[in-house]
């Protein structure tokens, strides 16, 4: 890579980055106003990592590899690999009971969240390393993508047990992962398509153990048929902006 291209990718990512800091607009509502509208982006996320796993990780992981039993490994490593933080979260709370912490689904939401931001910067520098232009066109698709998901994550955090503040702060710390990933392709440029091979079926993986076993038993604690079906509404909202955004990058 150039030094401008790696100048390109590195702002690319930072502007990325700070597109986590969205969350900072729900810190203008009222509690009860906020608490309600964090159920329904709880709903929006789980769809969007649906969406993401099986309309935009999936395909693309097929398209470079075909459907492998090593992509299908990958995809179980990252659902083993969520069970096994989970569980160590979980006795982590056994035994070291205090008030206020997060609940575990908020730690498994930060860890998928880290390593997809990973990705992000991962493929960023990737595409600047082949043209400017390709660079530019991938980044204006993340940053499209990082909006509807950025305010899912804020809150999924919010409804699991963390303050505002904390949980723009901790969204925006996971964002920072995506210059470790912009960094490291960067320095192992030849070796960036062996990573993404990995990474992209394991964050897959990690999306739907999030979505399934964290999200969507957080749902069902709702029983007023208004409030499921909206619900369902943002569920397929969700999902509907991951099509889109592959729609409208192809």
């Amino acid at each position: 890579m150039t030094g401008t291209e790696i100048l390109y990718a590195i702002g690319s990512v930072v502007l990325v980055s700070l597109f986590s800091l969205v969350g900072i607009l729900l810190l203008l509502l009222q509690d009860k106003i906020l608490n309600y509208v964090t159920i329904l982006l709880v709903s929006f996320s789980s769809g969007s990592l649906f969406g993401d796993a099986f309309i935009h990780l999936l395909p693309e992981t097929v398209e470079r590899n075909g459907f492998t039993i090593a992509v299908s490994l990958y995809i179980l490593c990252g659902i083993a690999g969520s069970f096994v933080v989970e569980k160590i979260v979980q006795w982590r709370h056994i035994h070291s009971p205090a008030h206020g912490e997060m609940e575990a689904f908020a730690y498994m939401n930060l860890l998928g969240d880290a390593v997809h931001n990973f990705l992000d910067g991962v493929v960023i520098a990737s595409a600047y390393a082949l043209d400017i232009r390709v660079g530019v066109a991938t980044t204006i698709a993340i940053l499209f993508h990082e909006i509807p998901q950025e305010m899912g994550d804020f809150g999924v955090l919010v409804h699991g047990g963390l303050s505002r503040k904390k949980a723009l702060f901790f969204n925006f710390v996971t964002a920072l992962t995506a210059l470790g990933g912009a960094l490291l392709t960067i320095i192992l440029i030849n070796f960036a398509d062996q990573l993404t091979v990995f990474l992209i079926p394991f964050s897959a993986g990690t999306f739907i153990y999030i979505a399934g076993s964290d999200l969507i038993p957080q749902l069902h604690k709702e029983k007023e048929v208004r409030d499921s079906l909206l619900q369902l509404l943002f569920f397929g909202l969700g999902i509907t902006v991951m099509l889109i955004l592959v729609l409208g990058s192809g």
